[in-house]
């Protein structure tokens, strides 16, 4: 894989997130895109708490945080399972399907959670501001799909060597994706499917 330097990781994060935004044509306010730039940063060096997030089945984890009565507790578990639902479907959604798992269920555990965040900080003071965790669980599909955007950003980044192009031809078979599609061509690898997805 090929190391760039970069002045700080929330530097190069904010650069490929604003770059997928715009590949995406999805609207975010500069909270949002602050917000994903420093979940990735945060997912880059994960701590406990990130780790934590998916350590068991998410309607459990949902349910229980929903019914905690500390108020900080329950705002901080709903805001990590949004996390770990939005960092999990937008970099490892090709995975969860694979096992069965439908992304439409994985988004809306997310959505619930982000949207339950914003609840209860807007419960007694909704004073038409900005609402972060609204926006996160309104455009929460795009938001996944701003951050498989960044995978594959990163992922393409690897194609100096034979290893990194396999892996990149690997998640252009699971996604489609066009940057993928442009990262391979410009290597000299026409990406091509057989009738079941396979090289033919």
């Amino acid at each position: 894989m090929t190391i760039l330097a970069a002045p700080s990781v929330l530097g190069f994060f904010h650069e490929v997130v604003e770059d997928a935004i715009k590949a995406r044509r999805v609207e975010a306010t500069d909270g949002a895109t602050r917000y994903l730039v420093a979940l990735l940063a945060d997912y880059a060096h994960p701590g406990e708490e990130a780790g934590d997030a998916l350590d068991r089945p998410l309607t459990l984890l949902l349910d229980e945080a929903l019914h905690l009565r500390d108020r900080a507790e329950r705002f901080q578990r709903l805001r990590i399972i949004g996390d770990g639902v939005l960092y999990g479907c937008g970099f490892f959604g090709d995975h969860f399907e694979a096992r069965g798992v439908d992304a439409r269920y994985m988004h809306g555990l997310g959505t619930r959670a982000y949207g339950a965040a914003s609840s209860m900080l807007r419960l007694g003071h909704d004073d038409g501001g900005p609402d972060l965790f609204g926006e996160l669980a309104q455009k929460f599909d795009a938001f996944v799909a701003v951050l498989a955007e960044v995978a594959d950003a990163t992922i393409v980044m690897g194609t100096a060597t034979s290893r990194g192009l396999l892996l990149v031809y690997e998640r252009w078979l699971k996604t489609g994706s066009d940057r993928l599609a442009c990262a391979l061509t410009s290597r000299g690898v026409m990406p091509t499917r057989g009738t079941k997805g396979l090289l033919q």
